[in-house]
């Protein structure tokens, strides 16, 4: 699989060569870095016209040191007299100037504020007292996320998390004095790291599903032979409470959206009732959305698993603690990250919170109920069973669909669909949360969200359409729906809402144009199997003079007719 490429423009209130040079190292990117001459930040963020804003970046690092930002911190590094809200003004006056950095830049990355090396501050009273540096500190590392909250395009990183990971001497004076670089490698080895995984969180490149085996890796010991209450797992026991430790960190995963799943060598009743009965399991099995306990190779079965969840290959993470097992996954199926998992399963859990591909920069009220809605997806696949046809399921299903316009309610999750989404996808156009609303906002285009439920629960907002009407013809410009329900329907009630508010804008014809990428070919043969649409190409066109059905098994909500009918602005 190819690696995704950005390029990050540089810059800073110190030197940031040697962060610059990691960055280009980095294993999970391609990157290319623009750097700007030392001590220029300050013009560089006074003029957004600058050329180094020209030079087509994805993205730009902005890290500064708090007395730049904020000159009157000065005042408090001196023991000085100082009035907060003064200080806290500066902070928002440096949030205004970061915003000004030109929209081609799509993503600002600032690092939290740290303070100076070896400077203890008031010591025991630093961070009670008002007076102290820590205090200070504090406060202007709050206002600076407050003051960013909810703007998707500038993501806010903690820079003191990669200090206490750099280990015990994160600062260097000899950098400092020789070269103005504050921080020892192992600093901005940690930054570089979590900028970018950022990054590919912001492009929907983050994993979305761990794939499990069960023996040495969810509790100690072999199931089979040893017997469930012979499992090293919670109790007085270092190596069973390093275990349940693990399950503790994997469940929270899973109330960020990150799917479970097991693909194990095992019997599959001894492994269930280890996990449905063992006292000191922390995961039980409403947990895990799918697994293969079988004595199958564990390559066909994580081909099976992500064939039930309907997830690619490239969303899996694969754990276990078997090499040959990692090598025989790395070696079928590249695509499929494998972790070394450490020989000791003592160091398990602080492995696991180490793994930087679950990272998002947004999260929504889909991510925290993905588990649930999967474990639904599984009664719906039981309930199949029970009907002659696809047709006579679906009318079973009770499938309702709501449509709303976009806005400030439900923009942060359709911006993470958008970027996440890529099968069934017309052309996986990737925007930002603000450069979406901007592009809704704009005269004679319509963008709809869609809300999709059954009596099997809700899917939650899982499709997208968006609709450009110019000289009386409507042309598609996103047309994308989450892979859960594909082919029921909800593909056929989304283009009838498009047709219907294009001929209610007088457009004669509506146009659907397909750009191919490596993952959407779904979209295109969904589209090649509709009789209304005449095929030129990657052109589908449709007459609007014909009528418009929406699927008759779909009951659609009022706010979806009110958003047919809504005029464009």
């Amino acid at each position: 699989m190819s690696k995704p490429a950005y390029k990050i423009a540089v810059t800073g209130d110190f030197n940031t060569s040697n962060l610059a040079t990691l960055l280009r190292k980095c294993r999970d990117a391609q990157v290319q870095c623009v750097e700007a001459s030392y001590g220029q930040l300050t013009p560089l963020l006074l003029d957004n016209h600058h050329p180094f804003w020209k030079e087509g970046c994805h993205a730009a690092l902005v890290w500064t040191l708090p007395q730049l930002a904020a000159p009157d911190f000065q005042k408090v590094l001196g023991f000085e007299e100082f009035s907060l809200e003064e200080l806290l003004a500066q902070v928002d006056s440096f949030c205004n100037l970061v915003q000004k950095i030109p929209a081609e830049v799509r993503t600002v990355i600032l690092p939290t504020w740290v303070i100076p090396f070896v400077f203890r501050g008031l010591g025991p009273a630093d961070l009670t007292s008002q007076c102290g540096v820590a205090n200070a500190l504090a406060q202007m590392n709050q206002r600076l996320v407050e003051h960013f909250r909810g703007q998707n395009r500038v993501v806010v990183l903690d820079a003191n998390r990669w200090l206490v990971q750099a280990g015990v001497m994160p600062y260097s004076a000899r950098l400092w004095y020789l070269s103005k670089t504050p921080f020892q490698n192992a600093v901005f080895q940690e930054a570089a790291n979590d900028v970018i995984a950022a990054l590919n969180g912001m492009h929907g490149l983050g994993k979305k599903v761990i794939i499990l085996d069960l023996d040495n890796v969810m509790w100690g010991g072999v199931v089979g032979d040893d017997g469930c209450d012979q499992l090293r797992l919670g109790g007085h026991d270092s190596i069973g409470e390093a275990y349940a430790d693990f399950q503790k960190n994997l469940k929270r995963l899973a109330g960020r959206g990150i799917l479970l799943a097991i693909a194990s060598k095992n019997d599959e009743a001894t492994a269930l009732n280890a996990i449905r009965n063992h006292p000191e399991m922390i995961l039980r099995l409403n947990d895990f959305s799918a697994w293969k306990i079988n004595w199958k190779d564990k390559a066909e079965n994580i081909v099976d698993l992500m064939g039930e969840l309907n997830l690619g290959l490239d969303s899996a993470v694969f754990l276990d603690d078997s090499v040959f097992e990692r090598e025989r996954v790395r070696e079928a199926l590249p695509q499929v990250l494998v972790p070394e998992l450490p020989a000791d399963p003592i160091q398990y859990p602080e492995f696991l919170c180490r793994l930087r591909c679950f990272d998002n920069p947004s999260f929504s009220a889909e991510d925290r109920a993905r588990t649930r809605m999967y474990a639904a997806d599984q009664k719906r696949s039981a309930n199949r069973a029970e009907f002659r046809s696809t047709a006579d399921w679906l009318a079973a299903l009770e499938l309702r669909v709501a449509a709303e316009l976009l806005n400030t309610t439900n923009l942060e999750r359709a911006a993470q669909l958008l970027n996440k989404t890529n099968q069934m996808n017309l052309r996986t156009r990737r925007l930002a949360a603000h450069e979406l609303e901007a592009w809704a906002e704009m005269e004679n285009r319509c963008l709809w969200t869609f809300r999709v439920a059954d009596k099997f629960g809700d899917y939650g907002l899982c499709g997208i359409s968006s609709l450009a009407t110019d000289s009386g013809c409507g042309r598609v410009i996103d047309f994308l729906l989450s892979c859960r329900v594909m082919g029921r329907g909800v593909e056929e009630a989304m283009l009838s809402l498009m047709a219907q508010k294009a001929r209610n804008e007088g457009c004669h014809e509506l146009q659907i144009e397909y750009i191919q990428t490596e993952k959407n070919q779904p979209i295109k043969n969904w589209l090649l199997a509709q009789p209304w649409l005449r095929n030129e190409g990657n052109l589908f066109r449709l007459s609007l003079g014909r009528e418009i059905v929406f699927p008759a098994h779909i009951q659609i909500s009022r706010p979806y007719e009110e958003a047919c009918l809504a005029p464009n602005v």
